[in-house]
């Protein structure tokens, strides 16, 4: 029996197709691996992190009078001196307002010289003040002098009151999924930040302080006594009242 044998014409079209075809699926292998969508992070702490950057710490100051400070602002403004002496960086910037009608003028002037006086009293020289003029655009508004310094400050990395995605019913599988908004958790994060007093805590603990030298003298002398060196703690009315328990 004699086996018929296709035509060499015919046989070097499907070996090429075959090539072609291995071809392909290496370079496929080859290939950049396939991007899929990303899952999103369900804790707000890795959403919303609170880094440490810098920052401008500033303070409005209202010229009640002619050079007067009433107790609010003068409070302010000598927690704003100390907290510049403890983490400010540089000097600090103070911009006094300029085109204001004559009598508005005279007191903001004598309001700024306070300022330095007040600065010196509480340890910031006069040479630590730079004063820079703005315009005012409304002179009809109060416009205040403006005190700014630099510091370390904890933020959120991220912008709170963005909405990436709809929070109704335009996405079956975001909608069923069970998973939180994407600012959900932000203005908290925002609040602690703001609420933190030196940045660095959030990095590292302090180092541990000096021990109370007399009362572990007085423990110690009870122990060789035979006492008992602890104590006990009662709520008298608004009173907490502390005695000592011997044996």
């Amino acid at each position: 029996m004699t086996r018929l044998h296709p035509p060499a014409p015919l046989r070097r079209p499907s070996r090429l197709l075959a090539a072609c075809a291995l071809g392909l699926l290496a370079a496929g292998c080859k290939g950049e691996p396939a991007i899929t969508g990303g899952i999103d992070l369900s804790n707000y702490r890795a959403r919303h992190p609170i880094v440490l950057a810098d920052g401008t710490r500033s303070l409005d100051v209202f010229a009640t009078g002619p050079g007067h400070l009433d107790p609010r602002q003068a409070g302010d403004i000598d927690a704003f001196m100390l907290e510049y002496r403890r983490y400010g960086r540089g000097g600090i910037l103070m911009e006094v307002p300029q085109g204001l009608p004559p009598a508005q003028a005279d007191s903001v002037a004598r309001t700024a010289s306070t300022l330095l006086r007040r600065g010196t009293e509480d340890g910031v020289g006069a040479r630590e003040i730079f004063q820079s003029p703005y315009p005012v655009a409304a002179p009809g508004l109060a416009a205040p002098i403006r005190l700014s310094f630099q510091r370390m400050q904890a933020k959120v990395a991220d912008q709170c009151g963005l909405w990436p995605q709809d929070l109704g019913t335009s996405n079956f599988a975001a909608d069923y999924g069970n998973r939180p908004s994407w600012n959900l958790g932000c203005a908290t994060q925002a609040t602690l930040a703001a609420q933190v007093a030196d940045p660095i805590d959030l990095v590292r603990g302090r180092p541990e302080g000096r021990i109370d030298t007399v009362k572990r003298v007085r423990d110690i002398g009870q122990l060789r006594d035979g006492k008992d060196p602890s104590t006990t703690w009662r709520q008298d009315g608004t009173n907490a009242v502390k005695s000592q328990v011997s044996n």
